[in-house]
């Protein structure tokens, strides 16, 4: 890692680097609730909600991985069965919708379904109907995971849904802006890395790690 590449000491700096481009006295004038779409993005999500005086919670999501190349994603299930597919990974690697929705039915059944039944004590994720929802994340390595949450946001009837991030590939950016009604960002690059590489202090957070966050006053 160069130090030139780094654009944030850790996730804190980070989320008031975001905040400088957040128009929060507009945005004060609504009730949001934040939402991070990872665990790594909750910290972040919970220094914007304090500053927009919101809410603040998480929207649990799983990786589908390629049968024929388990580093590479190629679709999304969010906690309330959305499924997001990168179509053209889907046809490079000839993999069947049929393999998609039954992978992704597996891990709701699996996985998904007990974490949220663990973590909110069997309720599913509110109704956002008439709520301004601000989709938040640490860094975006593609625009999958968020490209779910936010038709996840958009199916339980928000009035509105933003993205914000630090940093994210500018191609991303025409994606997301095609479907949310803002996005804001710190850093966007042609050639993007990996989310770790822009930071100097980026540790893992686990579930245990997630509600140690939470609890903190």
């Amino acid at each position: 890692m160069t130090p030139d590449k780094i654009f944030f000491k850790n996730r804190e700096v980070a989320a008031y680097r975001l905040i400088d481009v957040l128009p929060v006295n507009k945005m004060k004038l609504e009730e949001w609730i934040v939402i991070a779409t990872s665990y790594g993005g909750y910290p972040v999500a919970k220094i914007i909600a304090k500053e927009l005086e919101g809410s603040c919670d998480v929207m649990f999501s799983r990786k589908i991985l390629s049968p024929n190349n388990e580093d590479c994603e190629v679709a999304i299930v969010t906690e309330t069965e959305e499924v997001v597919i990168h179509e053209e990974l889907v046809k490079a690697f000839d993999i069947s919708l049929d393999f998609v929705f039954s992978k992704s039915r597996y891990i709701y059944d699996n996985d998904l379904s007990k974490m949220v039944c663990k973590h909110r004590r069997g309720k599913k994720l509110g109704s956002f109907t008439n709520k301004n929802i601000l989709l938040v994340d640490e860094g975006l390595n593609t625009s999958l995971t968020m490209m779910a949450c936010i038709k996840t946001a958009i199916n339980l009837g928000a009035k509105s849904v933003s993205v914000a991030t630090p940093i994210l590939p500018k191609v991303s950016i025409n994606t997301i802006e095609s479907i949310a009604d803002d996005l804001y960002y710190v850093e966007s690059l042609d050639h993007f890395i990996d989310i770790g590489f822009y930071y100097d202090q980026l540790e893992e957070i686990t579930y245990d790690d997630l509600l140690k966050i939470m609890n903190k006053g």
